[in-house]
């Protein structure tokens, strides 16, 4: 871990588009300036380890439920001849 000491209105550079610039020293607490493009994403740490605890969650997927979801949809594409569901997506039977 690289510690620097900076004061108010002095900042660091973090590759070519970021820079972090101290802004206010009040107490314990620093009030921090962050300039990075737009299309940097910035979160409070724990924003950001909130996001990854839920995209890990989002992530884990019951096999069961994927097989479940599977063989529905195979039955349903058993179930309805080609040729009625063309006529059905062009709007209809003949005639009609």
């Amino acid at each position: 871990m690289l510690v620097l000491t900076r004061k108010v209105g002095e900042g660091i550079a973090i590759g070519d588009d970021v820079k972090i610039i101290v802004m206010q020293v009040k107490g314990k607490q620093v009030r921090l300036g962050i300039k990075a493009s737009p299309s940097t994403v910035v979160h409070r740490e724990e924003v950001y380890q909130r996001i990854q605890d839920e995209n890990r969650q989002a992530s884990d997927i019951d096999l069961g439920q994927v097989d479940s979801a599977s063989e529905i949809l195979e039955k349903s594409s058993d179930e309805l001849p080609s040729a009625k569901l063309k006529r059905q997506v062009r709007g209809g039977k003949k005639g009609t």
